[in-house]
């Protein structure tokens, strides 16, 4: 594979307060960035590794540019090769020599304390990022099939009123956060959200259950293609929706004996 060369310019935001005859607006202004463009190079998914330790990062099942224009092709390097890649070495230091070290991701969310900051951010770090990652896929979007496309329908009455309730749990998140399609424990699937890097595997869940299909809402996920349009980014993301994938994910997650 070719390493990826284009041209990156844009906008440069500024907001500001007017005052006039006592009466104060804010506005937004976008203002043309200088007109010299800047060439950037960006590399493969598959020159980077983690160091050594018991996970390893999820290999990406696409190159950087895949899923332009709704995930820019700066946005998955620096998240896949930066910050993926941070939660995946700590967490490899957080677990070594310890009871977890040989545990699966799923157990060690499970039965993490939820005390231990270093851990929780990490092991929530790398399991989200990877449930991500393969929630989306070039080519894709549209409508789940088959038995998930049933399970939809039975438990939110249609595709249509599932999409409009993940997008409403997406939307009301302020800051950090996450929103998740799970299958719960009596096999219904439910929305829910979480904060920083928590998820429904952990004990403190509102909603406890399977997740199969994950959003992610930090600023890192969204701000370099979308700055502060975040609803441009929600929309988008169903536009690369690996249903195949989910749909695998629901199967297993039926499976699963709690």
């Amino acid at each position: 594979m070719k390493k990826i060369n284009f041209i990156l310019s844009g906008l440069l935001f500024l907001s500001f307060l007017v005052s006039c005859n006592d009466k104060k607006f804010t506005e937004v202004v976008e203002v043309p960035l200088p007109t010299a463009q800047e060439k950037i190079t960006i590399g493969l998914p598959d020159d980077v590794r983690a160091s050594q330790g018991s996970f390893q990062l999820e290999k990406l099942p696409y190159a950087y540019d895949a899923l332009a224009p709704a995930i820019s092709p700066l946005t998955m390097e620096m998240h896949y090769s930066k910050h993926y890649l941070t939660y995946t070495n700590n967490l490899n230091n957080a677990v070594a020599g310890t009871e977890f070290e040989n545990e699966t991701i799923e157990n060690i969310l499970a039965k993490l304390d939820l005390n231990n900051a270093d851990l929780r951010n990490n092991a929530g770090g790398y399991y989200n990022h990877t449930l991500y990652w393969q929630s989306m896929a070039p080519n894709a979007g549209g409508a789940p099939k088959d038995t998930l496309a049933t399970a939809i329908k039975r438990d939110f009455g249609s595709y249509e009123n599932f999409v409009s309730a993940f997008k409403t749990e997406a939307t009301k998140q302020f800051g950090s956060a996450w929103v998740w399609l799970v299958v719960d424990k009596s096999k219904k699937l439910q929305i829910t959200s979480t904060q920083n890097q928590d998820n429904p595997l952990m004990r403190n869940a509102n909603v406890p259950g399977t997740p199969i299909l994950a959003l992610d809402l930090w600023e890192h996920a969204y701000y370099l293609g979308y700055q502060y349009r975040r609803q441009n980014y929600i929309d988008s993301f169903f536009n690369v929706i690996n249903w195949k994938k989910v749909g695998e994910n629901y199967e297993a997650a039926i499976r699963r004996k709690y």
